[in-house]
């Protein structure tokens, strides 16, 4: 042990305690979300099964997790199968730059989904606590295009609750849950569209 440093002990509790704060997230979320997840698989699929696309969008650890699950249904999640059409908007570094510089942040995502969106996709916001503006000015933008909304939120909804056909929040106050949480879902939602979705 270093000079200074806690012991092994103390930061295995450290651990401890942030691991089952997740479990009891993940519990509560078992008992309060499941049934919205499915909901949201169910519109995304019955989009793709028309030909329309996911769109996903978020800041920060968010905009991690839009491009995280952008890359599972491009790609694969558990198995080998065709390509789901899906694509983040935080993944462009240029086209991000150059929107903020012209159009201010809070309109990079809108912007994007003007050009990008159709009627029949679905555009999936991401939030912990639902009141990002470019986030919610993203979900305002797809419902205008005649896309449907889903949001990923958390503490209580915030301005993207209403904005929402499907909104998922997740019980917590903590960002950290908030984002363990979201993944797991999202990890959910892949899993059903790879089982059900053949093109």
């Amino acid at each position: 042990m270093s000079a200074g440093l806690p012991d092994d002990q103390v930061l295995t509790s450290h651990v401890r305690a942030h691991l089952e704060a997740n479990v009891a997230v993940t519990q509560a979320c078992l008992e309060t979300v499941a049934a919205r997840v499915a909901v949201a698989a169910r519109l995304i699929l019955d989009a793709l099964r028309a030909g329309g696309k996911v769109v996903l969008c978020g800041n920060g650890g968010s905009a991690a997790d839009a491009q995280h699950l952008a890359a599972e249904l491009v790609g694969r999640f558990a198995r080998e199968r065709a390509p789901i059409p899906a694509i983040a908007l935080t993944a462009d570094g240029a086209v991000l730059t150059a929107l903020g510089n012209d159009y201010g942040f809070d309109r990079m995502f809108a912007r994007q989904l003007e050009g990008l969106v159709r009627p029949g996709d679905v555009v999936v916001v991401i939030s912990t606590t639902g009141r990002s503006r470019n986030v919610v000015e993203a979900a305002a933008s797809a419902r205008r295009a005649g896309a449907r909304v889903i949001a990923l939120t958390g503490r209580d909804g915030g301005d993207l609750a209403p904005l929402a056909d499907v909104e998922v929040r997740v019980p917590s106050d903590r960002t950290s849950h908030i984002q363990e949480a979201h993944i797991t879902i999202g990890h959910a939602i892949c899993a059903i569209l790879e089982d059900a979705w053949h093109p």
